[in-house]
């Protein structure tokens, strides 16, 4: 298996994408995280540029990495100014890593019209601060900017910017894709040409402006090139950059290169959440390889194709990858659907056909009526759990009464007054809140929580509506989403009526019952635990 080195650029090129934003704190736990999973360079920013980069590379020293190399980026010196005097290049060294990405321009569109200098100069440029670089002890990445779109308009030029970086000692040639326009083809041809000429190993950059980057990641290295630069779950400017979520997996499962020991392969799509989370950014589920909806099956007629043989229906294992498959429960479902759920819950609901049977007709029901299951397991495991009779809720509602109040140019006031049979007590309370859900929330959290004193550890996380029936305006049907977390995990319920209150309180009542549903199932396995190490 040829060797293929990882090159990641999260920290700096993906801060480039719009809305994100990494503290000093951020891009340190990245890059350990990146580090485990075996990623050969991290390029942590850019120490020239800005005073958070400076503070990254003084902190990432205190990291003791086992694998990655640290390298920091920066642009060949400016015109006119000796290397040893240019503000940029002394930042490099300061900032004490063991690797630099330095970029130069290969289009000649960029030296005249962008840099504004002769030709020739770019070429020292590029030549003085790579071998300054070199003199300094550290291994020098030359990223040829805009190199595909500069060997298109002068081929002659884009070749001699890179046999310069070349002549001038350094490491490694990464050819970029900077505007993201190329296409696999041109890609392919071009690289096979460059590697015909230089004697250096060369890596590929693309950007994803034409959604090809990891197409044209691919074809590079099918060419010959043996670095991949790329950032997680694609982040970066405009469009992004080459997603190494998708190249890894591609390279490594499907073309037989060599990035990443087995091992570690199997925790990527832990780190595509890790970054998600730290990043801020709600991951699309049906990003290839690591989404949630990845492997997820929803149609009868593939469930049932996926249970006798996951080839049917899958492109690959995805628990090399850490994914997992999902059978989703929908109006699509069929029974292969339902036994599949029932296995995965350790429920026992594959006896009975007809009561099988009645429990997908009334899936379908609700589903038609605006319930959407997929989107809330928790609400759908409640409701098996029901229908089979495994569990029985330990509350029961009596009354509910919601009141709203405005005054003058006072701010509205909420306040949200319940009555639960709890067991054989009836609880009545009272809450405020600033709006109904959270007078809801507040009051139902109230009557609960002195005999089930774990919710405390629980909170609403994420709230969403939609409207079912746009037409119908403000008497619309609507689905409540309400995600609900604790220091174990979180889980999804949901609620749909005419009324959003309505909606919103079966959705925070599902959240409550589930909570508790596996707060019992836990305590039983204690009890279970316990009882066998008595004997």
């Amino acid at each position: 298996m040829r060797r293929v080195y990882l090159y990641d650029t999260t920290l700096r090129d993906g801060s480039q994408g719009e809305g994100i934003s990494f503290s000093v704190h951020d891009k340190l736990k990245i890059t350990a995280r990146l580090d485990r999973l075996g990623v050969d360079y991290i390029e942590g920013g850019w120490p020239g540029s800005n005073p958070k980069d400076l503070e990254y590379f003084q902190q990432v020293r205190e990291l003791k990495l086992s694998h990655a190399k640290v390298t920091a980026f920066g642009s060949t010196r400016r015109a006119g100014v000796k290397p040893e005097e240019d503000a940029n290049l002394s930042a490099i060294i300061a900032a004490g890593v063991q690797a630099v990405a330095i970029f130069g321009k290969s289009w000649d569109l960029h030296v005249t019209e962008a840099l504004n200098v002769p030709l020739q100069e770019n070429l020292a440029m590029i030549y003085d601060s790579v071998s300054f670089l070199k003199s300094k002890g550290i291994e020098v990445i030359y990223d040829a900017e805009h190199f595909f779109d500069g060997y298109k308009a002068n081929p002659e030029y884009a070749l001699e910017t890179i046999l310069t970086a070349e002549r001038a000692g350094a490491d490694w040639i990464a050819l970029c894709d900077t505007n993201g326009g190329s296409l696999p083809h041109e890609i392919s041809g071009i690289v096979t040409k460059v590697l015909s000429l230089v004697n250096v190993p060369i890596g590929i950059h693309c950007h994803n402006d034409g959604d090809l980057a990891v197409a044209n990641t691919l074809a590079a290295v099918q060419a010959g090139v043996t670095q991949v630069q790329g950032t997680i779950n694609g982040l970066g400017e405009r469009c992004g950059n080459a997603n190494l979520c998708s190249v890894i997996p591609n390279l490594q499962l499907k073309m037989g290169y060599n990035c990443l020991d087995a091992e570690h392969l199997r925790h990527l799509t832990e780190v595509s959440h890790y970054v998600s989370e730290i990043a801020n950014v709600t991951k699309a589920n049906n990003q290839p390889f690591v989404g949630q909806s990845a492997f997820a099956h929803k149609g009868g007629i593939h469930v049932s194709a996926v249970l006798k043989n996951p080839k049917t229906y899958e492109h690959m294992n995805p628990e090399l990858i850490g994914n997992k498959r999902r059978v989703l429960v929908s109006e699509l479902a069929g029974a292969s659907n339902l036994q599949y759920k029932a296995q995965e819950l350790g429920m026992k609901l594959l006896n009975n056909k007809e009561q099988n049977r009645k429990i997908i007709q009334e899936i379908k029901r609700l589903e038609y009526e605006g319930y959407q299951f997929e989107g809330a397991e928790a609400s759908l495991e409640l409701f098996l759990k029901r229908a089979t009779g495994e569990y029985q809720s330990s509350f029961s509602l009596e009354s509910i009464k919601v009141l709203v109040e405005k005054r003058g140019g006072q701010e509205m006031l909420t306040e949200a007054m319940i009555k639960l049979r709890v067991g054989e007590r009836v609880v009545h309370t009272a809450a405020e809140g600033n709006g109904p859900v959270n007078a809801l929330d507040n009051a139902l959290r109230k009557a609960l929580e002195e005999c089930y004193p774990f919710l405390k550890e629980m909170h609403l996380s994420d709230y969403k509506v939609r409207v079912l029936d746009e037409k119908d305006a403000t008497k619309a049907k609507v689905r409540v989403l309400i995600e609900s977390r604790d220091t174990s995990g979180s889980w999804s319920t949901m609620g749909v009526s005419h009324n959003i209150i309505e909606a919103s309180w079966q959705a925070l009542v599902d959240s409550m019952d589930y909570a508790m549903m596996r707060q019992m199932a836990n305590e039983a396995d204690e009890e279970v635990v316990l009882k066998a190490s008595q004997g």
